[in-house]
């Protein structure tokens, strides 16, 4: 089947993108000091010169103390870390890419001792305790503002050097997700107990950002069912309960869901053969990023128990069938692309016998 799908220009508003090949959002930790270096810049530009429509970038910090969980992730605040991605901006629209970054804050994963002040503890919607110590302070209502208000200038700052949109990450058991998720929130105030409720911290957090930059800027907001800490968990069962979730993000200020799963194939409710994505367009009305193990025969869990694993490159004729069906509207491609930059273009060439396989090594360099 050919590939003439996957490199149709895209149009939303102010982004036009040249294909419907995204670059899904991957923690590289190759930021020392949280500042995106010329290695960075490299990494991005190298993908927009290659065919890819639009790059998301690995998660970066919003301006919280305790937004950060990982080493040498870059933050998205301070001069120095914006200039560094202000050189990422420049060099991927002179390969005439788009790019976004991914906002990010981790919750109640961060561990005491993480950078950049190891005393502060992991904030989330619950008080964790051990032996004495607070391992996780439960959010209050002014904690909740200040990590909203974080994001907002994050987006507006995103805007000032030239991002082409933001996308907030929602997903994969992280503050947002922590927070729809029973799971993790058993909060008795106005954002607990119903999903409704457990939605309000995203609902305000995007409309926050929508007032900052304005009615015409892109919003990408990315969400999944399954979480780090269970990853067979669902924060609903039914396509109704869907739609009832993802109306109230979608009015807020959404202009295109990422819907991650770890095999975009598998249909997402019994009886249809839709997976996340699908629903969510045919739900919201809104355009809809796929991602899961595209391009590759392994999903990245198996890279988690099996080091040794080698993922092949894997057929994409059913994934181009669902994109030419219109199931969902963008591709997020991540560990093939993280292996070879050129894999949008092997594939719109029809040189898939070149694409490189993808093992952890792969994890250990920026290339």
């Amino acid at each position: 089947m050919s590939a003439e799908a996957l490199f149709k220009p895209f149009r939303l508003g102010s982004l036009e993108l040249s294909s419907r090949v995204v670059m899904a959002p991957m923690t590289r930790s190759f930021s020392p000091g949280h500042v995106p270096n010329a290695n960075v810049v490299e990494y991005y530009r190298r993908r927009a010169a290659a065919g890819v429509g639009l790059i998301v970038t690995e998660g970066t910090t919003v301006n919280h103390k305790a937004s950060n969980g990982y080493p040498n992730v870059p933050q998205f605040f301070g001069e120095a870390p914006l200039a560094g991605w202000k050189k990422v901006v420049d060099a991927v629209h002179a390969e005439g890419g788009k790019i976004v970054p991914q906002l990010w804050h981790v919750g109640a994963v961060r561990r005491l001792g993480t950078e950049p002040d190891g005393s502060v503890p992991a904030y989330g919607p619950m008080e964790k305790t051990k032996d004495g110590q607070v391992l996780v302070h439960g959010m209050s209502r002014q904690d909740i503002g200040d990590v909203v208000q974080a994001f907002a200038q994050a987006a507006a700052d995103a805007r000032a050097i030239g991002m082409d949109g933001v996308e907030i990450h929602g997903a994969h058991g992280y503050l947002i997700d922590q927070f729809f998720w029973e799971g993790s929130n058993q909060r008795d105030d106005e954002y607990g107990g119903s999903l409704a409720n457990r939605s309000r911290f995203a609902i305000e957090l995007i409309s926050a950002v929508r007032a900052a930059v304005g009615p015409d800027y892109p919003i990408i907001f990315r969400f999944s069912q399954w979480k780090q800490q269970d990853y067979s968990a669902r924060l609903v069962q039914t396509p109704d309960a869907l739609g009832e979730f993802l109306q109230p993000l979608s009015n807020a200020g959404v202009d295109i869901f990422h819907c991650s799963t770890r095999r975009f194939w598998e249909p997402e409710f019994e009886g249809s053969d839709l997976n996340l994505a699908g629903w969510t367009r045919t739900l919201t009305g809104k355009p809809t990023i796929t991602v899961g193990s595209v391009g590759l025969d392994g999903e990245f869990l198996q890279f988690m128990v099996n080091t040794d694993k080698v993922a092949q490159p894997a057929s994409l004729e059913h994934l181009l069938e669902r994109l030419g069906n219109e199931e969902f509207d963008l591709v997020a491609v991540g560990r093939a692309l993280l292996v070879d930059p050129d894999w949008a273009l092997k594939v719109r060439d029809g040189r898939e016998q070149d694409i490189l396989p993808f093992s952890r090594e792969a994890l250990t360099t920026l290339v």
